[in-house]
């Protein structure tokens, strides 16, 4: 971090914006496809519900104000 002034997100952050991403898109298209997309949109969301799991948090509280944040506009934040 000292060398380089880029950060990247972690604790599930990037599968959380990832999931809003997709979730927001599947709702533009019908049929077949949006279900699909939605699907998989649900399942990024394991990665950081697993993560709240392992640190002995509530992952339904901590996920339900994670999509709050990332529903923000620059807001990306993990748990």
């Amino acid at each position: 971090t000292f060398q380089n002034d880029s950060v990247v997100a972690g604790g599930g952050a990037i599968e959380m914006e990832l999931s809003k991403y997709l979730r927001d898109y599947s709702r533009t298209i019908p049929g077949k496809q949006q279900l699909l997309i939605g699907a998989y949109a649900k399942a990024l969301e394991i990665i950081p519900r697993q993560l709240c799991d392992n640190a002995g948090f509530d992952a339904t509280n901590i996920l339900n104000k994670l999509r709050a944040k990332h529903a923000q506009v620059g807001e990306a934040t993990s748990c």
